[in-house]
């Protein structure tokens, strides 16, 4: 990709998690007696490259199991990767020291898609936004109830509120308070992993609007998943599309929409809801997502696949660039790149 690295606040580079199921004694005498093999490993990611850069929205879209979650949670170091490695500002986070370790565990904050289980329904609001920011030294203890009271009319909330319990709020007011509680902690990049996927329709518009007014205010950057395309295009700078734990298509949101280049992104588009005169008969992508323990050879949407060639049977594509742009006036350059091998015979 075009642009200069200086701008870029996280990379991805063959990020890899792995999942075992554990088996007990019982489990594995058994295994051994009929003499099946260790189960496979299920690969939730399964080796993705991505640059993140300082300020944009990215938008990380696929089916449920794509590995999407699995990649946020990575990301936000709640999750170890199996393989590859995570940098912040050009530095794999693994060889940190301690105190740039903890300057990156607290710059990425992670908002959670049901906004009550990620709440500690016997801690008040006062506490859950401001129990972190005390803890790392980065408010007085004197301060900290004007410090919540801030945060919570920065996120729309009314500070007389501050000393209610989770159960006492709306779905919109909880997902407000989980936006607040990751602010305090001053990050650079927030994860959002389907931070409204809970939401009514008309409550999602005003947290997505949310999103873009705190992203103006504190400079911030989002990783922001969700399986909604119409959500992502409305918040994000560029979309990554995920399936079976790769990314297949990254490009800018615009390009996106209007010159999707693999089958599988163009499907998605294609299952968008639209307000038109004439009825349109729907028609969904065909077929099951394949198990991550058991991926099919070669391009792994292949079985789906409307345009399979032989070789998409045999050879796994490589994500590669379709166009560049390349045009300076732009604050951020980005490429158009997809993993399609319809992409060599055009």
């Amino acid at each position: 990709m075009s642009r200069d690295n200086n701008d870029v606040i996280l990379s991805l580079r063959q990020l890899e998690r792995h999942y075992v199921q554990p088996q007990d004694m019982v489990e594995k005498l058994g295994r051994l007696l009929k003499g099946r093999s260790a189960p496979k490993p299920v690969q939730a990611v399964a080796g993705v490259d991505l640059d993140i850069i300082a300020g944009e929205v990215i938008g990380i879209v696929g089916e449920s199991g794509c590995g999407k979650s699995t990649l946020g949670r990575m990301l936000a170091g709640i999750l170890a990767p199996t393989r590859g490695e995570i940098l912040y500002k050009g530095r794999s986070i693994a060889a940190l020291d301690t105190i740039a370790r903890r300057e990156y565990e607290l710059s990425v904050q992670m908002i959670f898609q049901d906004p009550f289980s990620s709440l500690n329904p016997r801690m008040r609001v006062i506490d859950i936004i401001g129990e972190a920011p005390l803890a790392h030294g980065m408010i007085a203890r004197a301060a900290k109830e004007s410090y919540v009271c801030e945060l919570m009319q920065k996120v729309g909330l009314d500070p007389a509120y501050r000393f209610r319990y989770p159960h006492q709020f709306s779905g919109g007011q909880r997902q407000r308070v989980g936006v607040a509680r990751a602010l305090a902690l001053k990050p650079s990049v927030i994860v959002c992993d389907e931070a409204v996927a809970a939401l009514d329709v008309s409550i999602q518009a005003q947290v997505l609007n949310l999103f873009i007014d705190l992203r103006k205010e504190f400079a911030l950057t989002y990783f922001f998943i969700s399986h909604n395309l119409g959500v992502v295009s409305h918040i994000s700078d560029r979309v990554a599309i995920m399936y079976l734990g790769r990314i297949v298509e990254i490009a800018p949101t615009e390009t996106i929409f209007k010159a999707a280049n693999h089958p599988y992104t163009q499907a998605l588009i294609k299952e968008l809801p639209r307000l038109q005169a004439e009825r349109r008969q729907f028609d969904p992508i065909k077929g099951e997502l394949p198990s991550p323990s058991d991926p099919p050879a070669g391009c792994p949407f292949h079985p789906r696949c409307p345009h399979v060639m032989p070789r998409c049977r045999e050879e796994r594509p490589v994500l590669d660039v379709v166009e560049h742009d390349l045009d300076a006036a732009k604050p951020i350059r980005f490429t158009h790149m997809s993993a399609c091998h319809l992409n060599d015979v055009m």
